[in-house]
């Protein structure tokens, strides 16, 4: 069963959307990836540590025949 996700609203003055949105093209990430990594790293440098996870499968599930 797949991971429960949390919606957020995030408002953010188009700079900082065009900055995310040129880092995650160039990492090959969704701006929400990005935005998500950027988080983790975030709150590593502050000694928080979150329970580790899996991490998510990419690309399209297989078809079972």
């Amino acid at each position: 069963m797949p991971e429960a996700r949390k919606s957020l609203l995030l408002r953010l003055s188009p700079e900082l959307h065009a900055a995310l949105e040129r880092q995650a093209a160039a990492d090959m990430r969704s701006v929400n990836a990005q935005i998500e990594i950027l988080l983790r790293e975030a709150l590593a440098r502050r000694g928080i540590r979150l329970a580790p996870t899996e991490p998510p499968k990419r690309g399209r599930p297989r078809k079972d025949s």
